[in-house]
């Protein structure tokens, strides 16, 4: 029975860190406005909130897993208060911390309508410290698989996508900004 639950922390672990990193590429995508006739902005905005609700589903299989397995005698308190475990204390209150951010963002994003955009905005900054904590969570609690090579794949295309989307977050312009530009530049032929 352990070993089950071993497999299952560790199979949920790694599909969390997929899931996460797509909802972060998403976000990305998403607030760089980018949108085509395939990809309408709608679309990759549910499509951004769903996966993020869907990951809560396999990140409850991934706590539980863990803390239910007697080999690392994790308590219900280490999944919510960072660095209290005895076991690897470090790295699971690593996970710890990208498991309460991702509540914050979460629980805001379902009240959006009743905090304001502000505040919603304010608070899903936190993203961009959730999935760095995630990564060096799975990184560092890893487990002997950790050195596989799919799995070290799987964590390199997760880091370069997630970077290649903010790099070309970073570079894109916002359709205002556009548009403004180009509006100074004809004032200017005049």
């Amino acid at each position: 029975m352990s070993h089950a639950l071993w497999y299952a922390s560790r199979a949920t672990g790694l599909v969390c860190l997929l899931m996460l990193s797509v909802t972060v590429v998403l976000g990305l995508v998403g607030a760089g406005r980018f949108a085509s006739t395939a990809w309408p902005r709608f679309v990759l905005a549910a499509l951004h909130r769903n996966v993020s609700l869907v990951i809560l589903v396999f990140l409850a299989v991934h706590i539980s897993t863990a803390i239910i397995d007697p080999y690392a005698g994790i308590g219900w308190i280490s999944a919510v208060l960072p660095f209290t475990s005895a076991y690897q204390p470090f790295w699971l209150g690593l996970g710890t911390v990208a498991f309460d951010l991702l509540l914050a963002l979460v629980v805001t994003s379902l009240l959006r309508s009743r905090i304001g955009l502000r505040t919603w905005r304010a608070v899903h900054w936190a993203a961009y410290a959730c999935w760095p904590a995630a990564v060096v969570h799975g990184i560092g609690i890893g487990g002997v698989d950790r050195m596989q090579p799919w799995v070290l794949a799987l964590d390199a295309v997760c880091v370069l996508g997630v970077l290649a989307a903010l790099g070309w977050r970073l570079s894109a312009t916002h359709p205002d900004t556009e548009a403004r530009n180009a509006a100074v530049s004809t004032s200017g032929r005049r």
